[in-house]
């Protein structure tokens, strides 16, 4: 069986590497991880190689985390949000759009697994 393929999408590189560090700590280290700095960007890396699953931040400049959810509609490309706004507004407006889930920062290990498990097993 192919590895998961999952785009990691943040226009904070820093933030990118914490994402990567926390999905080996909650157990999928095995998945094969691309990245992205921005909503744009993503979709290039999307055109190049479809991923099974994206992580995207929120805000973020040139395109943000909901309009790329947005343009994903009808792809079957499955997304989550990482995000450091987590209100009750923010996660029914993501949820509306289609998104997975939404993981608040500061997240661990044990919030990523809680949130991809049902997603995508492990």
């Amino acid at each position: 069986m192919d590895p998961l393929r999952i785009l990691v999408v943040d226009d904070s590189r820093a933030m990118r590497m914490i994402v990567r560090r926390c999905l080996r700590e909650a157990g999928y280290g095995d998945c094969e991880v691309t990245e992205a700095g921005n909503g744009l960007e993503a979709l290039d890396r999307i055109r190049e190689a479809a991923p099974d699953l994206v992580l995207s931040d929120w805000n973020m400049p040139e395109m943000n985390g909901l309009e790329l959810l947005k343009s994903l509609k009808g792809t079957g490309i499955r997304l989550g949000f990482i995000t450091s706004e987590g209100t009750p507004e923010m996660r029914m407006t993501a949820m509306a759009s289609g998104a997975q889930f939404l993981v608040a920062k500061p997240f661990t290990a044990e919030s990523f697994q809680r949130a991809l498990k049902p997603i995508i097993g492990h």
